[in-house]
């Protein structure tokens, strides 16, 4: 199998099962066929994360994620063994956003808002800067996700319509706005990780939302303050919103009813 490697980020798929309940009274090794997948997965450099979905829109979640879409779709394949039924799916690109700060803007910062004047002062701060932003790009492009106990994952897009048309927007009152848009978002460092991905020309939606957190009322409050931000009232569609329980693969696959 030839390898399909996107140049910058991994490939991330999200896909969504209901159980064959009558496949799976027939088949008491179900469980072990995923759990395997999952094992060989891992063995290959790639991440999954498994997650009992609450509500009717599926049984199973299943995340993944890599540097290889070919192993990724391979995978997708080994699962149709077991008695699950997909139901919905979503493919995206992790990737760095154009609005991030740069060191020139970070530069124009220290000396704007903190007065610092003395080059060798600023110097220093940019070594931590870079440093830390060295870090943030390398957790968007290649993250290594925790087991958090709850997952949130959305899709959405930004509007085109006559008078709140995002793309007719010049790039500096862009990255204004999304500049707000990020400090609401800091504002949850610790309670909410958030895994912005896209997919813009892969799939239905622009960008693939994944929200991890321990407390699901964390989730329900990001989601709720950043519809105040600009970004989001006045330039964001949403598509579904699935929500699970993010559990160690066996246990998931037990909570869905598949044994074995």
């Amino acid at each position: 199998m030839e390898s399909v490697n996107p140049s910058v980020g991994w490939g991330v798929l999200h896909l969504f099962y209901v159980v064959d309940r009558e496949r799976a009274e027939e088949q008491p090794q179900a469980a072990k066929v995923v759990l395997d997948a999952v094992a060989a997965l891992e063995r290959d450099g790639h991440q999954a994360l498994l997650f009992a979905v609450l509500g009717h829109k599926a049984d199973l979640g299943v995340m993944v994620l890599g540097p290889d879409l070919a192993r990724l779709q391979l995978f997708q394949t080994e699962l149709a063994a077991a008695p699950l039924q997909l139901v919905d799916s979503y493919l995206s690109l992790t990737e760095l956003s154009e609005y991030t700060s740069t060191e020139g803007d970070e530069r124009a910062r220290l000396h704007n808002e903190e007065g610092l004047t003395d080059d060798a002062e600023i110097e220093a701060r940019l070594v931590v800067w870079r440093d830390r932003i060295a870090h943030y790009q390398e957790q968007r492009l290649h993250p290594k996700l925790p087991l958090k106990k709850t997952i949130c994952f959305y899709p959405m897009a930004k509007r085109r319509e006559a008078d709140a048309n995002w793309y007719a927007l010049s790039f500096e009152n862009r990255k204004r706005i999304m500049g707000g848009h990020a400090r609401v978002g800091r504002t949850y460092a610790g309670r909410v990780l958030q895994l912005i991905t896209g997919s813009v020309g892969l799939d239905d939606w622009e960008w693939g939302v994944t929200l991890l957190a321990d407390d699901p009322v964390a989730i329900k409050d990001i989601v709720y303050e950043m519809r105040f931000d600009e970004a989001s009232a006045r330039y964001a569609e949403f598509g579904p919103f699935v929500t699970g329980l993010l559990l160690e693969p066996g246990e998931a696959l037990a909570r869905v009813g598949l044994s074995g």
